[in-house]
């Protein structure tokens, strides 16, 4: 059994922000909301990974983040919008405005490096986001369209430090994730 692992970075301090946005969907059925203190930026999902690879994996990832060159930043994390369109809802995420050119530079690091042992590469453009909602089904989502059409929430700031590997273990109460290693900037 594999580990189900991604390449990420936390919404470190933002927990009530991210909680507070979540609020204005209340009432909209079918749709259920991820856990706000576990909110973070994808860089890469690497999915089901043998536990035998992991140390080729952190190896990959310290490569790829000093290859990067990025130093540490600040992230502006704010506005909504939804994959894959608004006609068809099936998540609702928080965007990264400032801060989101340094992390496009991670992920194409990153990208490039696991894509090199062997993982799939990206299957659509890298958008800077951090998913607050999935759709499990339609009933309703025009709140949820029009929350999104005339919301523009500010987040808040993150100072990013480090990027992380994490593990995310699906549980009956959605996913839970924990940081396996740490990359600093």
């Amino acid at each position: 059994m594999g580990k189900r692992l991604f390449v990420g970075v936390d919404l470190d301090g933002l927990a009530e922000s991210v909680a507070a946005v979540q609020e204005v969907f209340e009432g909209a059925s079918g749709l259920r909301l991820t856990d706000p203190g576990q909110a973070h930026v994808t860089l890469k999902f690497l999915g089901d990974t043998d536990p035998e690879r992991v140390s080729a994996v952190t190896d990959a990832l310290a490569a790829a983040v000093d290859e990067a060159g990025v130093d540490p930043f600040e992230m502006a994390v704010g506005g909504l919008g939804v994959f894959p369109d608004i006609d068809y809802i099936s998540v609702v995420w928080v965007g990264v405005d400032e801060g989101s050119a340094q992390l496009a530079r991670l992920h194409e690091a990153v990208e490039k490096r696991t894509v090199e042992l062997g993982f799939d590469p990206a299957d659509h453009a890298f958008t800077p986001h951090a998913t607050i909602a999935r759709m499990d089904h339609a009933s309703g989502k025009q709140l949820v369209q029009e929350r999104v059409r005339e919301d523009d929430p500010d987040v808040g700031r993150v100072r990013v430090e480090e990027v992380r590997l994490k593990e995310s273990v699906l549980g009956d109460d959605g996913p839970t994730y924990t940081t396996v290693d740490r990359f600093p900037l």
